[in-house]
């Protein structure tokens, strides 16, 4: 992982002690809460519904125990004992004080963590395929790359005030598990025929008011270029994006409007005239930051089959569920990459308790070298740990709560804090989350249906995600009341795809009974159990589900 430099430190270190300073004037009335906005979403700080929320960064997802015990830490003396893990790998206290945030910021510089860009009109936290560095299809780790676009663009001069937030996502497979078609710049690391790694580049992504896919306007950056090229992109939006609008300011706005080709032509000719004059990237730059995220040197090749695991699958029919639903293949031989999920049946996604992020820390050391990742699906993982382990792993995970056989099925369920927490929000997404769970909780159920993802948003600005749901659920208000209108067919996978409207929304009580309803259908038409959700709707489109829903035209 990578450590900070003493200019990371000192970085930091001095905007604790510049917000501090803010907070005191803030709380003595000398700053006026519009005086004060800007600098505390400068520092991640929002004022939701009841309270003031920390949202703190975890760039490109990665953790180690020490960082997770400090969050642990956090939660229990500065909120109410637990945190929430969002959609951008970061999480989000959501009941500290005003008085105890620079407090707070201390703790975490202290570990190397922070809350800086994680808000405002900026280069936001940049995120990266949780499984990176360990899973067995990845071309290149990409997360050397997003450290040093972190550094490249905290504080960068020319875009700490853009016409809107701004958001990369990398991803180094060709299974995208990092969304990267719906961020401002997606980036897919990939090698071409000569070996030689560079990027394929994906520029006006983005949901919310308006859901856009990202167009490729590179198929092939050389990794040197990645800085002087974004450079090129951030200024055509710094210089074009509109201002005006908050609502259009978002760089897909500018790409929808002008056209993929004419933006290619703009970047393609500030590119040009930067590119050589513009920060480049030295080889052995490069080579030295992925350095710090080469593999462990304890992490060595086992058998393939471990006899351990096999008596223990015999022994334990829940184990067997957990292995199928929460492992995935490592690329070392006698190792799994493991989803712990933070998805409880009847539990808020996302969601985890001091004492979990305490055990969790501990298990990172004793089974997975001391790496912890984010995902952006809201759940954790433990990406390097021996097939010998896996049964003690699972025995302490399930002894917490942390051991739901339910990755990607549907009660995996992705959701934003909704009219809860959040001032923006229409409708509350939890508690329709919480019902659809414990409505689909049955394993048996669960297995049934297959690969599904559920994900739901309670207001336009999706944080949630709902418009790349297979099922989306978008919480909206209607005179008073709160109605769900749902989504099908959307993907953010590499076969990316904006779900489809699909008739009047529903009320809070009948939504549930909807999402069933879909679900129902889709397993009356699906050609069989291979065929999964996705696949049966981008075959039969909308018409089984509107008639099941709504009656016959």
């Amino acid at each position: 992982m990578y450590r900070y430099d003493e200019f990371d430190r000192d970085f930091v270190a001095d905007r604790v002690a510049q917000f501090r300073g803010q907070v005191e004037r803030r709380i003595s009335g000398e700053l006026t809460e519009d005086q004060f906005k800007p600098l505390r979403l400068m520092n991640g700080v929002y004022l939701q519904m009841h309270a003031y929320m920390l949202r703190i960064a975890v760039p490109y997802g990665t953790l180690n125990p020490s960082q997770m015990r400090m969050l642990a830490f956090v939660g229990r003396k500065y909120d109410r004992g637990y945190g929430h893990f969002t959609t951008r790998q970061n999480l989000q206290f959501h009941w500290p004080a005003l008085k105890d945030v620079p407090e707070i910021l201390g703790h975490l510089a202290s570990v190397e963590m922070h809350s800086i860009q994680t808000s405002g009109n900026c280069i936001r936290n940049v995120t990266a395929d949780h499984f990176a560095g360990a899973a067995a299809d990845e071309v290149a780790d990409p997360r050397p790359h997003a450290e040093i676009l972190r550094q490249w663009s905290s504080l960068h001069p020319e875009f700490i005030f853009l016409p809107r937030k701004f958001k990369i996502a990398v991803t180094g497979a060709e299974r995208d598990r990092a969304a990267i078609q719906i961020h401002d710049i997606g980036l897919h690391l990939k090698r071409d025929a000569e070996g030689r790694l560079g990027f394929a580049v994906y520029v006006g992504g983005g949901l919310g008011r308006t859901p856009l896919i990202a167009h490729r306007i590179n198929d092939f950056l050389p990794e040197a270029d990645l800085l002087s090229y974004c450079e090129a992109i951030l200024r055509v939006y710094n210089q074009f994006g509109r201002r005006d609008n908050k609502f259009k300011a978002r760089i897909k706005i500018l790409v929808h409007e002008a056209g993929a080709d004419e933006i290619r032509r703009q970047v393609d000719e500030e590119w040009e005239r930067i590119r050589h004059s513009a920060l480049a990237l030295p080889v052995d730059e490069i080579r030295r930051i992925e350095a710090y995220f080469a593999l462990p040197a304890s992490l060595s090749p086992r058998p393939a089959r471990s006899v351990v695991l096999d008596r223990a699958v015999a022994a334990n029919p829940a184990l067997a569920d957990w292995l199928e639903r929460n492992t995935a293949r490592h690329r070392i031989s006698g190792h799994a990459m493991v989803t712990v999920s933070l998805k409880p049946i009847g539990g808020t996604p996302g969601d985890v308790t001091s004492d979990q992020m305490d055990l969790l820390a501990d298990l990172s050391e004793r089974y997975s070298h001391g790496e912890i990742r984010v995902s952006h699906e809201q759940n954790l993982i433990l990406p390097h740990v021996a097939l010998d382990d896996l049964p003690a792993l699972h025995e302490a995970l399930a002894a917490a709560s942390l051991a739901t056989p339910n990755a990607g099925l549907v009660t995996d369920i992705i959701a934003c804090p909704g009219l809860d927490y959040c001032s923006l929000a229409n409708a509350r997404s939890i508690p329709v989350a919480q019902r659809i769970s414990e409505r689909f909780g049955s394993q048996a159920r669960q297995k049934e249906i297959g690969d599904l993802k559920i994900k739901i948003s309670g207001c336009i600005n999706a944080c949630g995600h709902h418009h790349v749901g297979h099922i989306g659920i978008l919480g909206v208000e209607k005179k008073g009341e709160e109605f769900y209108q749902l989504t099908l067919g959307g993907s953010g996978d590499e076969h990316a795809s904006l779900g489809e409207i699909i008739g009047p929304g529903f009320s809070g009580a009948d939504v549930v009974d909807a999402v069933e309803t879909v679900v129902d259908t889709y397993l009356k038409v699906r050609s069989g159990p291979e065929e999964d959700f996705l696949a049966a709707y981008r075959r039969l489109g909308k018409e089984p589900f509107k008639e099941a829903l709504y009656g016959a035209a």
